[in-house]
């Protein structure tokens, strides 16, 4: 299955959130404001900043499936990392804002005691979102998908919050109010730190960041093949969820042509069947003798 079957694939999971994370936010917001919950309020919240995301991730799906053109010649895949870029501001702008609130309602000691109708639609929200962490978990395997993968675990965040929320609630009916906008608090936090991690991954990866540990690892692969005298260079770079490795190799300078393309070849197989990388530039070079 090619990268654009996957990126294909990986849609559904992108629309299975959004469609919960409407529903989530629509009844949360709604019985927040009869229920007269912050925490839930916050949760509510926070599920609309995953609406906004995942569509993020379904817009950078679909251009990521664009095929190269005349002025895009390795694709498109990066748009799936640029709309997790846009959502991280997103999130970041509602995270404050939830803070800002629940701050708000502590310092002034505008403690309410919510209804348990409340309580009960946290828990609820909270099942609702680990079913759906499951299943994209599951499908970003599969598919091997980046932005599906972190689509997952704001899912996993997601149901973490919710049960926050029933916890602050809860303690709100034993007489302790302030937990219920101390929980909307964390639940802030938890949206804020969830948008920095966003941010983090997709500008490291804009700049060409690259894993140390898994180049070692393709230099160690490539350095045993018995045609490669030495691996002089190692670069590599991501393209959406697409590796592209940079190589430069020596090798014995008295072989042909043909027998330095067969080596190119077989590092070519080998980094495809062992390391799942399929898009490398191989450069041979003649070893010398310092």
């Amino acid at each position: 299955m090619n990268e654009y079957e996957n990126l294909k694939r990986g849609e559904k999971g992108a629309w299975l959130s959004i469609i919960a994370y409407l529903v989530l936010a629509a009844v949360k917001l709604t019985i927040a404001y009869i229920g007269g919950s912050s925490a839930l309020r916050a949760d509510g919240l926070n599920n609309t900043t995953d609406i906004i995301a995942s569509l993020a991730v379904l817009i950078g799906l679909r251009i990521s499936r664009k095929p190269p053109d005349e002025d895009h010649h390795y694709g498109h895949f990066r748009a799936e990392t640029i709309a997790s870029l846009i959502a991280a501001f997103i999130m970041m702008t509602v995270g404050l804002e939830v803070l800002f609130g629940t701050f708000q309602a502590m310092w002034l000691n505008e403690y309410t005691q919510p209804s348990m109708l409340t309580a009960w639609t946290a828990l609820g929200g909270a099942i609702v979102m680990i079913g759906v962490y499951r299943f994209n978990l599951s499908l970003s395997k599969k598919i091997d998908s980046s932005s599906l993968y972190a689509a997952a675990q704001d899912n996993r965040s997601d149901a973490l919050v919710s049960l926050g929320a029933f916890t602050g609630i809860i303690g709100a009916q034993f007489g302790l109010f302030w937990l219920d906008p101390l929980a909307g608090f964390i639940v802030g936090v938890i949206i804020c730190k969830t948008a920095w991690d966003i941010f983090y991954d997709s500008t490291h990866t804009l700049t060409d960041g690259f894993d140390e540990d898994l180049l070692q690892d393709i230099r160690y692969h490539i350095s045993r093949n018995q045609g490669v005298w030495e691996v002089k260079d190692v670069k590599g770079r991501l393209q959406g969820n697409i590796i592209l490795i940079d190589v430069t190799i020596l090798v014995d300078p008295h072989i042909s042509v043909q027998q330095g393309h067969n080596i190119t070849d077989e590092i070519e197989d080998m980094l495809e069947n062992e390391l799942n990388i399929r898009y490398a530039q191989i450069h041979i070079e003649p070893y010398e003798e310092n």
